[in-house]
């Protein structure tokens, strides 16, 4: 029995004699977000070149980082229990490209300050880099960066175009995932339930309908390029299904990946041109030839 399953069942087991307690320890272990956020040897040349920079949000140190000259800039999001670094082998094409890059670590990730975060502070993030570097030419998202993207295009980002890698598209998968993964019983999946929507999001209503990248699409207008592993474990390729039909996207660039889209290094290699988009007649300009993303990445 691994540790998930192992956690699992201490989590039901006391739910039965403590289920507050038992409650409690599964929001805990839900909003956790600093595993998996060291600098691998890999990154550790392009993370020590950036222009390092500090923002506050709700009163916490967010880390920022910034490359290349300043023209034509990219906004990176990472992904859950993730950091920047995560995008070192993009960075340099990038630049070659003649883009400069803009990373973070979002609160309670990587070098910035905190143990957790939530999906508003990631979209208040954006925000202030909007507002110091934006408007930006692309956005490049990962995982549950790729539902804070979409939040964030809803009124506070300006982004020429979006590329979603290996995408989640709403809040309520992740709440189905985390439970099926841990074969949660209803009582703690119920009152997880009520605490992400009371705790978590206390003046949010609807966050069910609100943290959904298919929310108001009406408002999403950047062409968007949907990258996703068709074997990939953490995000299923249903999730990028689902957003290519409210957006209407051509087709899915579904590679093979050789590892893990979550918190390991992956290896994409598309299946045809990567030329996906979402709106008919408009094409984005981060284009490639065919197998234009085999390239070896660490993401999330």
């Amino acid at each position: 029995m691994n540790a998930v399953s192992l956690a699992g069942t201490a989590l039901n087991r006391s739910s039965l004699v403590a289920p507050r307690l038992a409650g409690r320890a599964c929001f805990l272990l839900f909003r956790n977000a600093k595993p998996g956020g060291k600098i691998r040897d890999v990154e550790r040349e392009v993370h020590d070149r950036a222009v390092v920079e500090e923002l506050s949000v709700n009163g916490r140190r967010v880390v920022t980082y910034r490359w290349g000259d300043g023209a034509r800039p990219v906004l990176l999001v990472h992904g859950w229990q993730s950091r920047a670094s995560r995008f070192a082998a993009f960075i340099p094409r990038l630049e070659a490209a003649g883009f400069s890059p803009i990373g973070f670590d979002a609160p309670g990730h990587g070098d910035s300050g905190g143990r957790t975060t939530t999906i508003l502070e990631y979209r208040e993030t954006i925000r202030l880099l909007q507002a110091r570097y934006g408007p930006f030419d692309a956005a490049i998202a990962h995982s549950f960066g790729v539902l804070a993207a979409f939040l964030a295009l809803r009124g506070t980002l300006n982004a020429a175009r979006l590329v979603a890698v290996a995408g989640i598209s709403d809040l309520r998968y992740l709440l189905d995932e985390f439970c099926r993964r841990l074969s949660l019983n209803d009582l703690l999946k119920q009152d997880l339930r009520r605490r992400i929507e009371q705790d978590l999001f206390p003046d949010t209503p609807e966050i069910w309908q609100r943290f959904d990248a298919t929310h108001r699409r009406e408002e999403i207008t950047p062409p968007i390029l949907l990258i996703h592993d068709q074997h990939d474990a953490t995000a299923p390729i249903t999730q990028a299904h689902r957003l290519k039909a409210a957006y209407r996207a051509g087709r899915i660039s579904a590679g093979r990946v050789h590892g893990n889209a979550g918190r390991h290094p992956v290896r994409a290699q598309p299946e045809g041109p990567a030329v996906t988009v979402n709106r008919p007649g408009r094409r984005h300009c981060l284009r490639g030839k065919r197998r234009a993303h085999t390239a070896d990445r660490r993401l999330g």
